[in-house]
């Protein structure tokens, strides 16, 4: 098979121009060409009125090493790579103690699937609810401001990424193609087929429920065991080896391979780990708002007159400002047609994320506009990260009114520093409210600043950006990790602790569903070969 890539055709080509490209690309008659499928569809609307889609094509043909040799100094056409995952061992049927996996968001998901499919029956220890049960309850905080620290937004079946876009795109770098695995699994779970090919896929929150729960089922079926509202409360450790884990109804599970897939938010979980003498570090992270404009004015902006074309669907953007005071002001977790959640897990607190359905047909467009921040902003101990992240939190749920109501404030309000008294023609869809104050008092002063110089840059870029109606909400906090549980690069275990494998977003090593899901594979593959080679010590050794 060969792959043309960076075939360009107009946004509004007939679908039998699309064949007859490949055709004159390959310089071929169609009897030649056996088969041809999409493996990826991008566009470039850099030139609104001239939106370019841009193909890369796998094809069969009937003589495709003449056409590759007659194409030699063409990059457009290469070989197909081998895209499909390939196990790197399997149990042998030997006893062993099972591998734990604590945690099961999007990491934990494919650490789980992955083990399950090479027959090491994981144990997976989840604080949290059931996705379904988990939703009931994430709504009782929007619709009744009821918080249930251990069953929300952050903890739970599906992890964080299950109430927000469903985005399945990143910047990793991924030779052995484990992404193609991860959407692979997600399409046979549900997921429609177009991830496979579309430049930024995503699911959205309803669809990503049902596909987790067959993903779950699968692994059962695979020998795995799934439990919920089983919160890990110590790791035995001796001699820097794990030996098991403590449970929190004192049941205690003995293991040489614990798995910590915790997520952003397990805080308790990290003072433990900490505690115990894992080594963690902090690392850098970002703070800021959401913002919150009518999805019509990005889609305006981005893709003038093409704006509502159904390939181009509900326009997204990414923005990036250097202030003046040396900060980076950036947009993250973008959400086209979404709505702002309230995220929190931590009583009198108050945190947003953004959340988006399949359709993204939602009134506004939402991401967060935050600032980055190092551990020179919160210097002392390796886990002072959280103790920033939490006093601003506070803060946010102290000036939202102590009722779950996040702080807003209009753009035009917060660009004049005055406090915001009434809203605009933008209707904010954070839940269950905002309270319209002066976002000045929220986070650090050099936030503030950098975020008020880049609103005006950004209005550059996108017109309408900086709309006075426009609603900042706070605060966001928990754009990744504060900590990072340092491993080594070639085994992945914990730098002083054997026999613990520290992955995915909690950890540090992630930021998103599918770069957590990719480092799940290489988790689960690190793990799987470190049990085998024990396996079979142990059977040297009895020899």
């Amino acid at each position: 098979m060969l792959r043309i890539t960076d075939l360009q055709l107009p946004l509004d080509h007939a679908e039998d121009e699309l064949k007859a490209a490949v055709l004159k690309e390959l310089g071929i008659t169609e009897k030649e060409l056996i088969n041809f499928t999409v493996f990826r569809r991008s566009y470039d609307a850099r030139k609104k009125t001239a939106i370019i889609l841009i193909y890369t094509i796998d094809v069969e043909t009937t003589n495709e090493a003449a056409l590759l040799a007659s194409h030699r100094n063409r990059t457009k056409l290469s070989e197909t790579p081998d895209t499909s995952y390939k196990f790197v061992t399997h149990a042998d049927g030997k006893s062993f103690k099972r591998p734990v996996v604590i945690g099961f968001g999007p990491c934990g998901l494919f650490v789980a699937l992955l083990l399950a499919e090479m027959g090491f029956n994981p144990i997976v220890l989840e604080r949290g609810k059931t996705v379904r049960e988990r939703t009931k309850d994430t709504w009782g905080l929007w619709r009744k401001r009821e918080l249930k620290p251990e069953s929300n937004v952050q903890f739970g079946e599906g992890g964080a990424g299950t109430f927000s876009d469903g985005k399945l795109y990143s910047q990793i770098k991924d030779p052995k193609h484990y992404g193609r695995k991860v959407l692979t699994e997600f399409v046979k779970a549900g997921a429609p087929e177009e991830i496979m090919y579309v430049s930024k896929p995503h699911i959205g929150t309803f669809r990503l429920v049902k596909m987790i729960e067959e993903m779950r089922h699968n692994i059962e079926a695979l020998g795995g065991e799934i439990r919920f509202e089983q919160k890990v409360t110590d790791i035995d450790i001796v001699d820097g080896k794990v030996q098991g884990v403590q449970l929190n109804d004192g049941e205690y599970i003995e293991t040489a391979h614990v798995v910590l897939a915790i997520g952003h938010s397990a805080r308790d979980t990290f003072q433990m780990i900490a505690d115990r003498g894992v080594y963690v570090e902090a690392k850098p992270f970002s703070i800021g708002f959401r913002v919150e404009h009518p999805q019509s004015v990005i889609d305006k902006a981005r893709f003038g007159p093409n704006a509502g074309n159904k390939i181009l669907g509900a326009a997204d953007y990414k923005l990036v400002h250097h202030a003046k005071n040396g900060r980076s002001v950036y947009s993250f977790c973008m959400c086209p047609g979404g709505t702002v959640v309230a995220a929190t897990s931590e009583p009198g607190r108050v945190v947003t994320n953004g959340m988006s359905q399949y359709s993204r047909n939602e009134r506004n467009a939402n991401s967060a506009i935050v600032v980055g921040i190092t551990p020179a902003d919160y210097p002392g101990n390796p886990l002072a990260g959280i103790d920033l992240q939490r006093a601003l939190e506070e803060k946010a749920y102290e000036v939202g009114g102590g009722n779950y109501n996040a702080p807003g404030q209009l753009v035009g309000d917060f660009l004049a520093a005055r406090a915001s008294t009434e809203l605009g023609t933008v209707e904010p869809s954070y839940k269950p409210g905002i309270t319209l104050c002066d976002l000045a008092t929220v986070l650090p002063e050099f936030a503030i600043t950098a975020i008020r110089e880049a609103l005006p840059e950004f209005e550059k870029k996108i017109k309408g950006f900086a709309m006075k109606d426009a609603i900042l909400t706070g605060v966001e906090t928990r754009t990744s990790s504060p900590i990072r549980i340092k491993r080594n690069d070639d085994d992945l275990q914990s730098l002083n602790t054997r026999g613990l494998f520290p992955a995915g977003e909690g950890a540090g090593y992630a930021g998103g569903i599918l770069s957590a899901a990719v480092d799940g594979i290489r988790v689960a593959e690190a793990v799987a070969l470190d049990m085998q080679e024990k396996i079979q010590a142990k059977i040297q050794a009895n020899t």
